[in-house]
C-alpha cells in the first residue's frame, strides 16, 4: 500500500474538520469573554472596594437583614406549599383516589390498631389475674382471722 493511501484513509473527514473549527472558535470565543469578564470584575471591585469600607457601617447591616427577609419569605412560602400539598393529599385520600403513600398509611394504621387491640387483651387478662390474686390474698385473710387454716387443692397446709 502506498503512503499516500495510508495518509488519505487516516486524513479527518471535512466534516470532521468543520466540527473542529466550530468548536475551537466557539472555545476561544468563550475563553476571551470569560477573560474580560473577570477583568472587569476585578477593576469594578478596585474602584469599589474604598466605598465598600466607608459605607460597611449601613452595609452590613442591611445585607444581614435582607438576608433574613428574603430567607422568613421563602421559608414560608415552603411552608405554604407543603401545607397545599398535605391538604390535597389528604383530600384524594378521602375521596378513595389512593394517592401515593396511602399504601403505607394504611398498613401503619393497621399495624397500630392490632397492637393497640393486643395491649387491651393483654391488660384484662391481668387485670383479672390482679383481681384473683387479690380475691385469694382476702379470703386468706378471712380464714387467718377465723383462725383456720388454708390448704391447697393438694391437701398441704400452706404456711404463710
Amino acid at each position: 500500500m502506498p503512503m499516500t493511501q495510508k495518509l488519505y484513509e487516516s486524513a479527518p473527514s471535512s466534516r470532521q474538520v468543520a466540527k473542529f473549527m466550530t468548536a475551537s472558535t466557539l472555545g476561544a470565543t468563550l475563553l476571551f469573554l470569560s477573560g474580560l469578564t473577570l477583568t472587569g470584575t476585578v477593576l469594578a471591585l478596585i474602584m469599589a472596594t474604598p466605598l465598600i469600607v466607608i459605607f460597611s457601617p449601613v452595609l452590613v447591616p442591611a445585607g444581614i437583614t435582607l438576608f433574613l427577609v428574603i430567607s422568613g419569605f421563602l421559608f414560608s412560602g415552603g411552608c405554604g406549599v407543603a401545607a397545599i400539598t398535605a391538604l390535597s393529599w389528604m383530600y384524594n385520600y378521602v375521596q378513595g383516589k389512593h394517592p401515593f403513600g396511602a399504601d403505607q398509611l394504611d398498613y401503619a394504621r393497621n399495624k397500630l390498631a392490632s397492637t393497640a387491640r393486643d395491649m387491651t387483651e393483654k391488660a384484662k387478662e391481668y387485670g383479672h389475674y390482679v383481681q384473683h390474686k387479690a380475691s385469694e390474698r382476702a379470703e386468706s385473710r378471712k380464714q387467718k382471722a377465723l383462725g383456720t387454716v388454708p390448704v391447697c387443692s393438694m391437701g398441704v397446709v400452706v404456711v404463710e
